[in-house]
């Protein structure tokens, strides 16, 4: 938090793109599975259209275009995704010793099916700081940027919201967490911003601090 403000009570962790260096890969076998069923969608288009968003995002997004996608789209989807994780998923620099570090109370909330977060956080090593402590967007009415996820969070963890940081690399995720009433600080050091401005995406979307390097996590 800012320097005159005290810590928080406890701290949620979006899992793709801030705890593992998931979103390119993640975006890419969207792209790939979706022109198996003759739809077309560029690496680019996928990170902006669905950054941190779940799979119910993309079938909302497809029936307001009049497509319905057919129902083993999302099977394979997931699929070719967990496949994917298993062989090149890696976990974002640094974050192994900031969670090692850490004092304050934490959790994850992700977008993600709770079967990837899992096997996200196993591969790469990170399982042990978080324990059960993993909430999805299938716990909740409506997923990120409605804010029920990071209150359920919180609910769960018994913090109250105006005490809690998320921190969150995606437009919806700080939206998400603006909207339920946290402190939000951007994180951009997943591949996914190598080529895109993160720090003015991020604080556009609201984000209190945004910062790229995990070893910057308390620096203010």
């Amino acid at each position: 938090m800012d320097q005159d403000r005290p810590k928080p009570d406890l701290i949620i962790f979006d899992c793709d793109g801030v705890l593992v260096d998931s979103e390119l890969l993640s975006c890419r076998c969207l792209s790939e599975v979706l022109a198996e069923f003759g739809l077309q969608l560029g690496l680019e288009q996928a990170l902006a259209l669905f950054l941190g968003r779940s799979t119910k995002a993309i079938e909302q997004h497809y029936r307001v275009l009049g497509q319905t996608l057919p129902d083993d789209f999302l099977p394979r989807l997931k699929a070719r995704v967990l496949e994917t994780f298993a062989a090149a998923l890696q976990p974002i620099p640094g974050v192994g010793a900031v969670l090692s570090e850490l004092k304050t109370p934490c959790c994850v909330a992700s977008s993600s099916d709770i079967d990837r977060v899992s096997l996200s956080l196993d591969i790469t090593g990170i399982a042990p700081h978080f324990g059960d402590r993993l909430y999805t967007a299938q716990m909740v009415r409506q997923g990120k940027p409605a804010p029920d996820l990071f209150l359920h969070a919180a609910g769960k963890m018994r913090a109250d919201p105006a005490r809690v940081l998320v921190i969150e690399d995606s437009i919806s995720g700080v939206q998400a967490a603006k909207a339920a009433g946290m402190t939000v600080w951007g994180f951009v050091g997943g591949s996914h911003y190598r080529d895109r401005d993160g720090r003015a995406i991020l604080t556009a979307a609201g984000a209190d601090r945004v910062f790229a390097r995990m070893s910057d996590f308390w620096e203010s």
